[in-house]
């Protein structure tokens, strides 16, 4: 299996922990305010972006290097935030805009009080939250924000080549080429892909290849 497109980007299991993560322009700016924490000039980072562009790997990475608490929106109340929070210093929050509000400025409101730090991740900017307090609004458009955008064609061949490397699965670079050309660009989807690939081979006896790959992908699109 080729492994050029890797050598363009960073791999980061120092960052990552047990999970590695490459490190291209389309998710660099996220990257480098993680590794700036706790070393930020606001109690809260805001991570936004489309679907499958990495946002919730980025918040697990988060709750790994910070012993962070994460917070489901269903659960986040006014009322539970003393419960869900306890003594940390750290919280995340996935799909903030659709927390409760009022909740979310209390949440910010403690951690600061702590001198803690907040890390929410979303599908827009906060400015374009449908739901959000003046005095929430105002300081998170203060605080960093960060913006991921799906991986490109190359990002997303780097990331085939190391799923499969993860698996010990060899494959050809038509196979991946093939892949990167008719597979939904996101990381979810280049997981998901590789894990059916690895399961189709064991099931079958056979190497992975082109026909493999259309009939799987095939398979995922009626799912």
């Amino acid at each position: 299996m080729s492994e050029q497109y890797l050598l363009a980007f960073d791999n980061r299991p120092a960052a990552l922990g047990a999970e590695d993560f490459l490190v291209a322009d389309c998710n660099r700016e996220a990257v480098h305010w993680l590794d700036r924490w706790p070393d930020w000039p606001a109690p809260a980072l805001t991570i936004h972006g489309p679907a499958g562009s990495g946002k919730t790997h980025l918040l697990r990475v988060f709750l790994r290097r910070s012993e962070a608490v994460e917070i489901p929106v269903a659960a986040l109340t006014r009322e539970t935030v003393p419960m869900l929070l306890g003594t940390r210093l750290a919280a995340a929050v996935d799909d903030a805009e659709r927390a409760d509000p009022v909740a979310l400025l209390h949440l910010f409101n403690v951690l600061a009080e702590r001198r803690g730090h907040l890390l929410l991740t979303a599908g827009a900017p906060p400015a374009h939250w449908a739901q959000v307090l003046p005095d929430l609004g105002s300081r998170l458009v203060a605080a960093p924000q960060a913006t991921l955008e799906q991986p490109d064609d190359a990002l997303l061949a780097a990331l085939l080549v190391k799923l499969f490397a993860d698996r010990q699965l060899k494959v050809s670079e038509d196979v991946v080429l093939y892949c990167v050309g008719r597979m939904e660009r996101s990381h979810e989807k280049a997981r998901r892909l590789v894990a059916e690939l690895d399961r189709a081979g064991l099931l079958t006896h056979r190497s992975i290849t082109i026909p493999m790959v259309r009939s799987v992908l095939d398979a995922l699109q009626g799912t």
